[in-house]
C-alpha cells in the first residue's frame, strides 16, 4: 500500500460534476493497493495516518497528532500510486491488485480509521475522480507498507 498525505486546510473530491466527499482541516490522503497488501497492514498504516503529528502546536512545531488538530479525513483510492516507472516510458501496473480485492483494503483501511473516531470521506471506488485540496504548507508525506513476501 501506498499513500500520498496532504496535510490541507480543506478538501473535496468530485464524480460526474458532483461533490461525493468534503472535508475542511486535515488530510488529504491518495491510497493504492498493491498485490502483496494485506488487511494487517492496512490496519496498521490506518494507525500510523491516526498517530502522525505533523500539525503545528502553539509554537509552531510539527508536534499535533489528526486528533489532537480537530482534523479530518478525505481518502481517495488512487490505482495509480500501485504503478512503477522504472523502466520505459509507459507506467507498468503489475503490482497494482486486482480491483475487488483493492476495493475490500481500501474499505479496510477507512474502516480502520472511522473506528478512531475520525470522520472520513471517499471518492467513489474505480470511478473518475477529480480531487480538490488547498495543501497546507505545504506539508506532504508517502507512508508505504513492506514489499515482502511471505
Amino acid at each position: 500500500m501506498r499513500i500520498v498525505l496532504q496535510r490541507v486546510s480543506e478538501a473535496s473530491v468530485e464524480v460526474e460534476g458532483r461533490i461525493v466527499g468534503r472535508i475542511g482541516r486535515g488530510y488529504c490522503l491518495l491510497v493504492g493497493v498493491e498485490k502483496l497488501d494485506s488487511e494487517a497492514e492496512a490496519e496498521r498504516l490506518a494507525r500510523k495516518v491516526a498517530d502522525l503529528r505533523v500539525f503545528p502546536d502553539a509554537a509552531g512545531k510539527m508536534n499535533l497528532s489528526l486528533a489532537e488538530a480537530g482534523g479530518e479525513i478525505l481518502a481517495v483510492s488512487q490505482f495509480t500510486l500501485a504503478a512503477s516507472v522504472r523502466k520505459g516510458r509507459r507506467p507498468s501496473f503489475d503490482d497494482a491488485c486486482e480491483p475487488k480485492r483493492a476495493g475490500e483494503l481500501f474499505a479496510r483501511f477507512v474502516s480502520a480509521l472511522r473506528s478512531g473516531g475520525f470522520l472520513v470521506e471517499t471518492g467513489i471506488f474505480q470511478a473518475e475522480m477529480k480531487v480538490h485540496l488547498i495543501n497546507d504548507g505545504p506539508v506532504t508525506f508517502v507512508l508505504e507498507t513492506e514489499k515482502t513476501v511471505e
